[in-house]
């Protein structure tokens, strides 16, 4: 178990070196911070469902290779030869030393060579005169420190070759010449020869290979970036395939003009821009994101751009990349967006549930302990559908009649929320009148049948079940009828069953149902439970597994407190469906010894 636990440990350490190294290489290929490439390779492992890891390794295979510019090692058999000035020259020349200033301040890669000549004036050898910072040796040399070396001792495939004659023909005739691209080591070079003087000017142009240009490519893609510099020396523009296609512009119409950055940039970002050219101005790096408009649509481009100067801090060239952002800006839009829709969301419940809380209090009050009604104690628990509403569709009622008889009921509306409360208040508070006029509990429902009818006209598919129960106290005899509703459960001699109910339809479906009556007589220690089916019913399985649950809970409850089972009863009944609204009634003959849930449910005021 431990030799597991270690290589799990090794394999996960390894996984984070890996994903570190490819995000250095690409924050560093493209030039972008290390938590924009650590996103961007988490989003491809997320696109590619893929681990990141695996990922990361191949970022690493596609990027870890010399980058294009970098010197190409020189071989160790050819050795760097030093000549000694050409015959000619004057050993204290001053034009090599001007030259060299010059060359100093220019970029790229070019170099004033003197030519050695044979007897017959046949070139033979060139030797660096002076060179700028960017022209550089197989060993790693730059600049100033090739003076004095030769072009033999660097590249001996040079000396005889076509280009070579092209060489002397500058030297010989003064018109300048294109070189040809030519392949020198591991690259491939083209280059521009002009006769300056005696000397010869050569500027090198170092070109990628296909396999360096498909990971230029590749990292560009990579990185949704694109390059471009500007010589302006030379007043010369390129840009990058991928800056062409995040402009959507077409190549062959060249870079885009100020002007036409100036058109399509967004005028309350052109501040942004005035300031970022001030702080070029003071040799500061740009990096800022702009809006452009581009086909009808908003981009977001970050650019980063730097500048080679020469030794007053006048730019010679700057350099840059732009990125589209335009996804993330959007992604964090549409992030923003989902946060405010949340928030309103949870404004809206919290109305709701406010409201719910008023509606309880003024149409289902819970009582805070159990009610004394003649001849019977009374306790009731209310359990709401989850957390957002207070009050739905299911009702009690629980009163003394004109009679002197004791009228119980619960009911249940589907459904929950304000709508169902709405009809469930209607419900109740008409059963309340109508039993000024009536307690015969299947006249009662006939009467709440007619009214659901009526409603449902106005609230197609609306559903409602009861049970109403009539208690006399004085013959201990319990009468009533149900509509559709879950049985009553009744606790004697320790054991729970379910009355057997009389006929009768659902509330709403027949307007002139009749309802049938049932009667049971009362003794002391009975335990009567009326309840809605929020207690019973749930989606994963059956009525009857319901049922049985809820009777072994109260055959419990009753033999741990035989005496005063109801607190009992109400503390261990839970929701079989925490998505339905549960009203509990629980009922037991009145005793001298009856008062045992007042202290319960004041020490837990929310009947929980």
């Amino acid at each position: 178990m431990g030799g597991a636990v270690h290589a799990e440990t090794i394999r996960g350490n390894r996984g984070d070196a890996t994903v570190g190294q490819a995000v250095g290489l690409l924050a560093g290929r493209v030039r972008c911070r290390l938590t924009d490439a650590y996103r961007h390779l988490l989003r491809m492992a997320e696109e590619q469902g893929r681990d990141l890891t695996e990922v990361a390794a191949g970022v690493i295979g596609l990027l870890d290779v010399p980058e294009p510019g970098a010197a190409p090692r020189m071989p160790a058999q050819i050795p760097a030869v030093t000549f000694p000035p050409p015959p000619g020259l004057p050993r204290r020349d001053p034009w090599p030393a001007a030259a060299q200033r010059i060359l100093d301040a220019l970029p790229g890669a070019t170099a004033m060579l003197n030519p050695i000549r044979d007897a017959d004036g046949r070139l033979l050898d060139l030797v660096f005169a002076a060179a700028t910072p960017e022209a550089g040796a197989p060993d790693g040399r730059r600049g100033r420190d090739l003076i004095g070396t030769t072009i033999s001792g660097w590249f001996p495939r040079s000396v005889g070759s076509d280009r070579w004659d092209l060489y002397a023909r500058v030297l010989d005739t003064g018109e300048p010449a294109d070189v040809p691209p030519f392949p020198s080591f591991d690259s491939v070079f083209s280059a521009r020869a002009h006769r300056v003087g005696g000397s010869l000017l050569i500027t090198w142009t170092r070109h990628a290979d296909a396999g360096q240009a498909d990971r230029v490519d590749a990292t560009e893609r990579l990185g949704n970036l694109g390059w471009g510099e500007a010589d302006l020396v030379g007043g010369v523009v390129r840009w990058s395939d991928q800056l062409y296609r995040i402009y959507e512009r077409d190549p062959e119409l060249g870079p885009l003009s100020q002007a036409e950055l100036d058109a399509i940039t967004l005028p309350e970002d052109l501040p942004l821009r005035t300031a970022a050219e001030e702080a070029f101005a003071r040799f500061e790096r740009i990096d800022l994101t702009l809006r452009v408009r581009l086909n009808g649509r908003i981009k977001h481009l970050r650019t980063v751009a730097d500048a080679a100067r020469d030794a007053t801090g006048r730019p010679l060239r700057v350099f840059g990349i732009v990125q589209d952002l335009t996804e993330r800006e959007n992604s964090a839009t549409r992030l923003a967006e989902v946060e405010r829709q949340l928030a309103d969301h949870r404004r809206d419940l919290a109305a709701e549930h406010a409201l719910a809380a008023t509606l309880q209090q003024i149409i289902l009050p819970i009582p805070e302990s159990p009610l004394e009604l003649p001849g019977l104690k009374v306790a009731l628990r209310y359990l709401p559908a989850g957390q957002e509403s207070l009050v739905g569709g299911d009702w009690y009622h629980a009163a003394e009649a004109g009679d002197g008889s004791v009228l119980l009921a619960v009911g249940d509306v589907a459904g929950h929320g304000t709508h169902a409360a709405t009809t469930m208040a209607q419900l109740r508070h008409a059963l309340r009148a109508l039993a000024v006029v009536t307690t015969e509990p299947a006249v009662l429902l006939g009467h709440l049948n007619r009214l659901t009818c009526e409603l449902e006209r106005d609230s197609p598919e609306l559903a409602a079940t009861a049970v109403i129960a009539r208690y006399d106290p004085g013959a201990r005899r319990l009468t009533w009828a149900q509509a559709g509703h879950p049985p009553p459960l009744l606790t004697r001699a320790g054991r729970t069953l379910p009355l057997v109910r009389p006929h009768g339809c659902m509330l709403g479906v027949i307007e002139d149902a009749e309802y049938a009556t049932a009667t049971l007589d009362l003794s002391t220690g009975d335990v009567l439970l009326l309840y809605t089916d929020g207690l019973v019913e749930h989606r994963r399985r059956g009525l009857d597994d319901g049922l049985k649950a809820v009777m072994a809970t109260m055959d419990e409850a009753v033999h741990a407190a035989p005496q005063r089972p109801l607190a009992q009863v109400l503390g261990r009944l839970r929701q079989a469906n925490p998505d339905d609204d549960t009203c509990i009634l629980a009922v037991r003959t009145m005793t001298g010894e009856t008062r045992d849930l007042r202290h319960y449910l004041r020490a837990r005021p929310n009947g929980s």
